[in-house]
């Protein structure tokens, strides 16, 4: 069996040991069956990877000893923000897990033109964490060790197509300056 790749939202140094969060505890410990011995891959989503033993198992809690940073290159050079339109369901899901396998560092949801999804601010909120925990989940399975960032979903920027077939944004100043974007990619308009 490989050895599962976990991330912690800590910060990780050799010799520190940890317990691990509900998430990490709930996958290593009730999923997997990992006992008291079993290695571990870390990761904090700001690059590192750390190797990593299961120190103890108990009834709610697992604690972590980290052993040491390894130096793992496996983002892309390219800078990649991709603004997506909100769909409804699991697709939405599925086009961040991929673009986090592919790369991107940063997926901007848009609503556009035809997007029929409606919620209130709150609902949004939850939704964001939503997709952050899609994100983190792309990342422990690929190998990635930096978390893209999921930004909100704001009505700074709405992406409509033309009959021409051009993309127009209401504000589309808005997300080449504040977005600090090299590369951009829309999709679902």
């Amino acid at each position: 069996m490989p050895i599962p790749r976990l991330y912690i939202d800590a910060e990780l140094a050799s010799g520190r040991s940890l317990a691990l969060p509900e998430t990490a505890f709930r996958h290593a410990v009730q999923v997997l069956r990992l006992d008291a011995g079993a290695p571990l891959l870390l990761f904090d989503g700001r690059g590192g990877e750390f190797d990593a033993v299961l120190q103890t198992v108990a009834r709610r809690e697992a604690v972590a000893h980290v052993l040491g940073r390894r130096e793992v290159q496996r983002e892309s050079p390219l800078a990649i923000t991709l603004l997506q339109g909100v769909s409804k369901g699991e697709r939405m899901d599925f086009a961040i897990q991929k673009a986090v396998e592919l790369g991107v560092v940063r997926v901007v949801p848009v609503l556009t033109e035809r997007c029929n999804v409606r919620l209130d601010t709150q609902r949004w909120e939850k939704k964001i964490e939503h997709w952050r925990g899609v994100a983190i989940a792309a990342c422990e399975q690929c190998g990635r060790a930096r978390l893209p960032e999921v930004a909100p979903v704001g009505d700074e920027i709405v992406v409509n197509k033309t009959a021409s077939g051009v993309f127009s944004s209401t504000n589309m100043e808005y997300v080449l300056n504040n977005l600090d974007i090299e590369a951009l990619v829309v999709v679902g308009v």
